[in-house]
């Protein structure tokens, strides 16, 4: 019982810091687009119900308007069609959202080629330095992707071939989902598999994999070049949707200051 209050006392002096790993959600958050003829999500809006007038005197509030896999988001089992019997956002066990963060850098990797492409050599490379992943952790993917993330087109990096991000391969998507005991990943992209992803086998690995092993993902995240390799506690805060595929979700780090 005595961890609690340690926790707190850090908090307060100063020596844990809390690092935000969530982009803001607005209108101008890029979003996923997908090629016909499949259908997309809504972008995020928000409507002003009232402002201290006539509708609401005293008080100002909006509605909002958004697809569940927009911004900063979490997808959930029942996402793909691999976890269809699985868990929805609302019924991931609340000790699966809390865990060790290890954050893995391939930002030298994709300067020189967005498509670049994780697989399992790199994560066992990484374990090879750092030791195991631990239980109950969220691998944290940084790619640098983060500075597009005011720009859409930059972002999803379209042209006529496609969508052009770094992601995983089908065989790093399947050895994660299988040999490791994570919670899930989080990458800096708009979504878990790369832009390509379509043409890999199965398509869209990450999502197939993962999600179906009940495991989960994270997208769009920033901040991770303020976490160290290891050692930090992650906080991932989805609303509990009943039903819901996947949900925005406030992400946050713990990290020791030396």
């Amino acid at each position: 019982m005595s961890a609690v209050p340690e926790i707190l006392a850090a908090l307060a002096t100063g020596s844990v810091e809390i690092v935000d790993l969530t982009a803001p959600l607005s209108a101008d958050t890029p979003t996923l687009v997908l090629p016909d003829p499949f259908s997309n999500l809504i972008d995020f809006s928000i409507e002003e119900v009232s402002a201290y007038n006539e509708p609401g005197p005293f008080w100002k509030h909006h509605n909002i308007h958004t697809g569940e896999h927009i911004g900063t988001h979490i997808d959930a089992p029942i996402h793909w069609i691999s976890g269809k019997d699985g868990k929805d956002v609302s019924q991931i066990a609340p000790e699966r959202l809390i865990g060790p963060a290890v954050v893995l850098d391939f930002t030298a990797q994709t300067e020189t080629d967005p498509d670049f492409l994780i697989d399992v050599e790199h994560l066992v490379a990484w374990q090879e330095e750092h030791g195991p992943f631990p239980a109950n952790s969220w691998l944290l993917f940084r790619t640098g992707w983060e500075q597009y993330g005011h720009d859409k087109q930059a972002f999803l990096n379209l042209d006529e071939n496609g969508s052009h991000t770094p992601g995983f391969t089908a065989e790093c998507a399947k050895w994660i989902a299988e040999e490791l005991a994570i919670s899930g990943i989080g990458v800096e992209t708009v979504g878990i598999d790369a832009g390509n992803a379509a043409v890999l086998e199965p398509p869209f690995p990450m999502h197939y994999f993962l999600l179906g092993a009940d495991k989960y993902g994270i997208t769009s995240l920033k901040n991770l070049g303020k976490l160290p390799a290891h050692g930090a506690l992650i906080v991932v805060a989805p609303l509990p949707v009943v039903g819901g595929t996947g949900a925005p979700t406030r992400v946050l780090a713990m990290v020791g200051k030396n």
